[in-house]
């Protein structure tokens, strides 16, 4: 049995009863159950329609995101999230590098490493030596003006977390940024590169080993044999191509609002909907999705 989930824009919920309907006639699904008025209904098919990625490619077209996943054990038991573009609407080092007026320099290194152009840990390096010189108390500035919530993260945790779900943030990014980021959003752990600084100025460099992609895998690894989890109970959200081996691992990996290179790697992909569609993706109706207050 799988089923078969289509989502919206929560900030625009417009999806076409007819259309859900049409589909399932097409596909000789069971009954549409309608999990967020106008915005999220599935229905249960009983084999992987050979059609689906024709008919994705359609629904893309009208702001309408399609998942079709296994029925069985599609609640999962842990959160593994990816924090810049993902858990966050920015990339930290990008923020602090427009602060230190080298922005367009160090966007342009994100953009390619994130697409997988890039050697992840050489072009972390690269961009931290440019900040060289930088007051760390810069850091402190960025997170108040410039760095915003994605939308859904707190009821994502939250709803995961009241019933029994583990959440683990890990960025190749900065512990400066996860350690508030993490206790704002209510995650029970993290992991991140640490930034070196001396005198109140950062040197430019970053400690070692830096977290990359395979630390990502090894910290599902790690938590899910601590916690005497599986990786199939993992649920896994990232964007770029140091989140991909982590996507691939865990039970469900999530590309949301994905670079290119990772969402065609990646079968669930979210690029309409946010954070909460990892929660209808695992059938929990919008009256069960819980708020997380710090």
């Amino acid at each position: 049995m799988f089923i078969v989930t289509l989502l919206t824009s929560p900030e625009r919920p417009a999806l076409d009863p007819a259309l859900v309907e049409s589909l399932r006639n097409a596909w000789g699904g069971g009954d549409a159950v309608w999990l967020a008025p106008d915005e999220v209904a599935e229905f249960g098919v009983a084999e992987v329609p050979g059609n689906r990625w024709d008919v994705w490619e359609t629904l893309q077209g009208q702001s309408v995101d399609m998942v079709v996943q296994p029925a069985e054990g599609r609640r999962k038991r842990m959160l593994i999230a990816d924090m810049d573009s993902t858990m966050i609407a920015q990339e930290c080092i990008d923020e602090l590098a427009a602060e230190a007026g080298v922005g367009a320099r160090v966007a342009e290194i994100t953009a390619r490493a994130m697409n997988g152009e890039l050697d992840f840990e050489g072009a972390l390096t690269e961009r931290v030596g440019l900040l060289e010189g930088l007051e760390t108390g810069v850091i402190g500035k960025v997170l108040d003006e410039r760095i915003t919530f994605t939308p859904g993260g707190r009821e994502l945790i939250a709803t995961m977390k009241t019933h029994g779900g583990h959440a683990v943030l890990v960025s190749g990014g900065f512990a400066a940024f996860s350690a508030p980021i993490d206790e704002a959003l209510g995650f029970d752990e993290y992991r991140a590169n640490t930034l070196i600084a001396e005198d109140g100025r950062l040197t430019g460099r970053v400690t070692q080993p830096i977290l990359g992609g395979e630390a990502k895998v090894a910290a599902l690894e790690e938590i899910t044999t601590r916690l005497g989890l599986s990786e199939a109970d993992v649920l896994a959200v990232g964007d770029g191509a140091n989140d991909l081996e982590m996507l691939k691992r865990a039970g469900a990996g999530v590309a949301l609002h994905a670079k290119p290179v990772v969402a065609a790697e990646v079968e669930r992909r979210v690029n309409f909907g946010d954070l909460t569609a990892l929660l209808y993706l695992q059938g929990y109706p919008k009256n069960d999705l819980v708020r997380y207050r710090a």
